[in-house]
């Protein structure tokens, strides 16, 4: 490979996830005549608060209607709902899913919606993890 006239810049970027790495062989514009590396940062972005969705027993709303709930609305298996329906009814309680905010406000709406409609008093609410 040829060597670059002193007039243009040779660059060699690197990025990896927190800096940007630039080398130059030309003088910095401030005239103090310096070769080296300039660092830039790049912000950190911050993963968003989770929240867990409860399932909250009741002595009224069937059993099979709180399975179909969990296969509906959580994707669960009929197995897999089935046990958590076992540990609701047992506990009192149970932790459903884990979503941001947002998702985790629908997922409550969507399942007290649903209780509504057919008439069951079963609660779902929210929690920050």
């Amino acid at each position: 490979m040829l060597p670059m006239p002193e007039t243009q810049c040779a660059k060699a970027s690197m990025t990896d996830a927190l800096f940007t790495w630039t080398m130059t062989d030309t003088p910095p514009k401030d005239g103090r005549g310096e070769t080296g590396i300039a660092v830039q940062t790049k912000p950190k972005t911050k993963r968003p608060p989770l929240y867990k969705v409860l399932l909250l027993n009741d002595d009224y709303t069937p059993m099979e209607f709180v399975v179909h709930v969990l296969e509906r609305f959580f994707g669960m298996s009929h197995a897999q709902a089935f046990e958590v329906m076992l540990t609701v009814h047992k506990k009192g309680v149970a932790v459903v899913g884990v979503f941001s905010h947002e998702i985790a406000e629908t997922k409550v709406g969507q399942v007290m919606d649903f209780a509504r409609r057919h008439q069951h008093p079963l609660q779902c609410t929210m929690e920050k993890e």
